[in-house]
């Protein structure tokens, strides 16, 4: 069995940053391996063939996967390689690629790996995307803080907070 894994470096607003890229040609001979990598992903590049249509219906499988066995805040980009073929050779057009990607939220790009047509845009999106949600995540340290409140217990000792406005309480 082989798992491809490569270390590309990219510098996004001014900072290193170092992806790691694990790569098992979506082959099902690696899904029992892939579950364990999954645990500390902070992103997925799922990668389908624009001319095989069973690497696209597939895909819906390996998100199972992912909702499985990854963090729920993992970031997910759904990519249609060979976007350079001629179209009488496509099998999964555009439209529904995209149209799978909008279904699940998530973004979506057509590369082609021989002419390097949006790989580039890609990885910038997945590494900017992790950004974003980790400095998001940082500046909110009160959702990693659980808050215990007795709301009868202050009411009793005439300590009742004011009722917000905000929430028709």
């Amino acid at each position: 069995m082989f798992i491809d894994f490569k270390i590309r470096t990219i510098e996004l607003d001014g900072k290193r940053i170092k992806l790691q890229i694990w790569d098992t040609a979506g082959q099902e001979r690696f899904r029992t391996i892939t579950t364990a990598y999954y645990r500390g992903a902070m992103g997925i590049l799922l990668v389908y063939d624009v001319t095989d249509e069973s690497s696209f219906n597939n895909i819906r499988n390996w998100i199972r996967n992912i909702e499985q066995h990854a963090s729920d805040n993992v970031n997910k980009i759904l990519v249609g390689n060979k976007a350079d073929m001629d179209e009488s050779k496509r099998a999964v057009p555009t439209s529904r690629g995209q149209a799978l990607a909008d279904e699940y939220g998530i973004k979506f790009f057509e590369t082609s790996a021989k002419t390097n047509l949006n790989v580039e845009q890609v990885f910038f999106s997945i590494a900017r995307d992790i950004k974003q949600r980790l400095a998001e995540t940082d500046s909110k340290p009160e959702d990693r803080t659980i808050k215990i409140n007795k709301p009868d217990q202050a009411a009793a000792e005439g300590n009742a907070a004011p009722k917000s406005a905000c929430c028709g309480s």
